[in-house]
């Protein structure tokens, strides 16, 4: 599976008591593919998955794939902290009908790369998809270093890595050394990096808002080659991404700017709370000169 394009790891509405929002749901991943994104994921982290039952996982999948009734890629996220439950969500992907999965690190336990390897390749057995994966230290506490990467090589199903670690060393390790795995961006503030090291692909997270001024990003690198206009693009997305990822709130604001897009998403789930006033005054601005900046790239101002 070639993975080329803007990827969205859709966010999960809820109402005020915590449930799933279906209806809204519908709505935001309809909205995604007629902006023309190359992909949608369920069961990201910007999805939320973590706070949801299994039950409810199981469903939003099979939700999901009836909206996007083939108008796109559709790519599970199979995390977990035990390796039986990430083979139980990768079964019922293949069960739905997913283009591929998306495979992280299980969080908190810390296994070396053979034990993370081993996790990765009981899940490709037992699934045989084109594999997604998701290499996001950080949050998992474990690199895909090069012995996992080796491991996991092994199987052709280990087509792509979304590589989250914002190490820029390891943009060059993966372009270099590992050119069989396609290179995924997935860290925002790197995007341009990514392109110019030959990625074809980005996993973000703004793209539930923000989903034209991404794919202007990718068009321009990836597709275009023209860097110079893609340097204007990411210096107008800068202070967006900063405002994302201060203080760990991006769910909070990814969930917060969908109500610029007339699909207000609800609020996150415990522990996770709602942004607050002057959190909320902040993103509007970044986005409201953000948006003024890109019209002026696209009508050829200040070229």
């Amino acid at each position: 599976m070639k993975f080329e394009g803007i990827y969205t790891p859709v966010i999960t509405p809820y109402r005020d008591d915590a449930s799933i929002d279906y209806q809204r749901l519908g709505e935001i991943v309809d909205f995604l593919i007629d902006a023309g994104v190359h992909g949608i994921i369920s069961a990201g982290t910007t999805g939320e998955y973590y706070a949801q039952t299994m039950e409810e996982r199981f469903e939003l999948m099979k939700f999901i794939h009836r909206q996007i009734r083939g108008r796109t890629s559709y790519i599970v996220g199979t995390g977990a902290f035990r390796t039986e439950e990430s083979i139980e969500y990768a079964k019922a992907a293949v069960a739905v009908g997913a283009d591929a999965l998306l495979v992280a690190t299980p969080p908190y336990s810390l296994p070396t790369e053979r034990e993370n390897a081993l996790h990765a390749l009981a899940i490709d057995r037992a699934a045989n998809l084109p594999i997604l994966l998701y290499n996001y230290p950080g949050r998992m506490g474990a690199m895909m270093g090069e012995e996992y990467l080796d491991r996991v090589g092994r199987s052709s199903n280990f087509c792509a890595i979304k590589e989250s670690s914002g190490d820029p060393n390891r943009i060059h390790l993966l372009a270099r050394h590992y050119p069989h795995i396609q290179m995924s961006c997935g860290m925002d503030d790197q995007a341009l990096e990514f392109f110019a090291w030959g990625a074809r692909s980005w996993v973000c997270a703004g793209s539930n808002f923000a989903p034209e001024i991404h794919l202007a990003l990718y068009q321009a690198c990836a597709v275009e080659g023209d860097f110079t206009r893609g340097r204007r693009i990411m210096s107008a997305m800068m202070p967006l991404m900063a405002v994302l990822e201060q203080g760990g709130k991006f769910i909070q604001c990814v969930k917060h700017a969908m109500s610029a897009r007339n699909l207000p998403a609800g609020p996150p789930r415990k522990p996770l709370q709602p942004l607050n006033k002057d959190d909320r005054r902040s993103l509007e601005q970044v986005i409201r000169v953000m948006n003024t900046t890109f019209a002026d790239i696209k009508e050829g101002n200040g070229q």
